[in-house]
């Protein structure tokens, strides 16, 4: 028995963890986290997220310390840092759970020809989607440009119950290699420090994951295909961001989703729907990886949209006022507000919000894409472009560009009391509420005209 080397990336868990279970049958087992910003086309990780996974480490060191296994966290390029640990500590196998990103899996497949050259056992395991992205085509042999024959397909298959975490007393005693102070990354904001609110919000921990999981199943899960459009209430599971760190797997919902579908009847199935999206978005990210920054529907790259700070002053201002939530449409503002104090927004808010950006600011979705990436706790690489783009017409299966949300009638059908609105932007009803920087109706017609010029 020799020495495994586990690479923990976004599966922050020790149970349902394929990798970390393959290494401990293997040999003496070292974890391993590297920050990589480096890497070629590697996306450097938003302010939301970094204070997320400064506090995942923490968690993921502690529930690993329970099995004796320690954690070694460095910073650089990955392609660099793994050959230089696996040679310290004389590694004999290496482990990870696959990433389905483009330069993630170029990362990936320069260490395992680097690690075959070793001579070093390396194997990847299937752990962060129910479905591998290259296994589910069309009949004709291509990838799915549409949610529903998707979802039909891959509802059909069987998905293979949750790992129990490994046994205790596997981990390496001996000699470890140099390994960076989780504090010295600076993944917490100091100066100034806005992260309170996030603290408020959550416990960025598996077992607060778990938690909110069968807190939603328990009940809420019963009146979700109605509720979960509702932002005054409480209709969502609120677990998107453990999701997206890998504190639950999907293996981990899907099961317990199963265990309660007789008790939540019909609604069940439209929650078990929003997994089969996070996957959609995950198949359109695979197949194309330059997803937050290219029209799927090359023809939208004619559209006249505007960007931030290049349109003088009204561009810049109406920017600005969407990012604050000073716009003076009071849902768009307090779907940014509670971005900003939470680091979520709710689903349907940000549908409304995304809309007014791109159609009646005719913002680029890419400038929102980028906000959102950094504000958000839950930032994904597949599902935040891939939403963008289907707010702004240019995706796969994406909304119809003349749908174009108006907050106003969104605001009294979801939010029919006021509630969601007073909470998050209380001087409403006071002069210090600006007027509408826009007005909805013109720039309805002006991104619709704006849609002609390039049919």
């Amino acid at each position: 028995m020799g020495i495994s080397l586990v690479w923990f990336r976004d599966d922050l868990r020790v149970a349902d963890n394929p990798a970390l279970l393959a290494a401990t049958a293997e040999g003496d087992v070292v974890a391993l986290y590297v920050l990589d910003e480096r890497s070629p086309g590697i996306r450097p990780l938003g302010g939301a997220a970094k204070w997320w996974l400064h506090h995942a480490l923490v968690d993921l060191r502690e529930e690993l310390a329970s099995l004796g296994i320690p954690l070694i966290l460095r910073q650089g390029g990955a392609t660099d840092l793994l050959p230089e640990i696996c040679n310290e500590l004389g590694a004999t196998s290496l482990f990870w759970n696959r990433r389905y990103g483009g330069p993630e899996r170029a990362v990936d497949a320069q260490l395992k020809q680097w690690a075959s050259g070793q001579g070093i056992h390396t194997e990847s395991f299937h752990a962060s989607l129910l479905h591998e992205p290259w296994t589910l085509t069309t009949g004709a042999g291509n990838p799915y440009q549409v949610f529903t024959p998707f979802w039909r397909a891959l509802s059909e298959r069987d998905f293979r119950n949750p790992m129990e975490a490994p046994d205790a007393g596997r981990g390496h005693q001996g000699q470890l290699p140099e390994a960076d102070a989780l504090e010295s990354w600076a993944l917490l904001p100091t100066s100034p420090d806005w992260a309170s609110g996030l603290r408020e919000s959550w416990q960025p921990t598996a077992a607060a994951g778990h938690a909110a999981l069968a807190r939603f199943l328990q009940e809420p899960v019963r009146n979700y295909a109605s509720a979960r459009d509702r932002p005054d209430q409480v209709g969502t599971s609120r677990i998107s961001p453990y999701l997206r760190w890998g504190q639950l797997s999907p293996f981990q919902v899907w099961n317990a989703l199963a265990e309660r579908r007789s008790e939540a009847g019909p609604d069940a199935s439209v929650f078990a729907s929003e997994l089969g999206w996070r996957e959609f978005c995950w198949h359109q990210l695979y197949h194309h990886p330059d997803l937050a920054t290219t029209n799927l529907r090359r023809k939208f790259d004619a559209f006249p949209w505007r960007t931030p700070g290049g349109d003088g002053p009204v561009g810049e201002r109406h920017w600005l006022a969407w990012c604050t939530g000073t716009t003076g449409i009071p849902l768009v503002d307090a779907g940014q507000r509670e971005l900003w104090h939470t680091g979520v927004m709710h689903n349907r808010v940000r549908m409304v919000a995304a809309s007014f950006l791109v159609k009646n600011l005719g913002i680029d979705w890419r400038a929102g894409e980028q906000w959102f990436w950094d504000t958000l706790v839950d930032a994904d690489a597949a599902a935040n472009p891939a939403n963008w783009q289907w707010v702004a017409g240019s995706g796969a299966d994406a909304s119809p560009f003349f749908r174009i949300f108006n907050p106003v009638t969104q605001a009294k059908k979801f939010d029919p009391h006021g509630r969601y609105v007073g909470r998050w932007v209380p001087e409403i009803l006071t002069p210090e509420y600006p007027e509408p920087i826009v007005d909805l109706q013109e720039t309805r017609r002006a991104a619709l005209d704006g849609y002609d010029s390039i049919k």
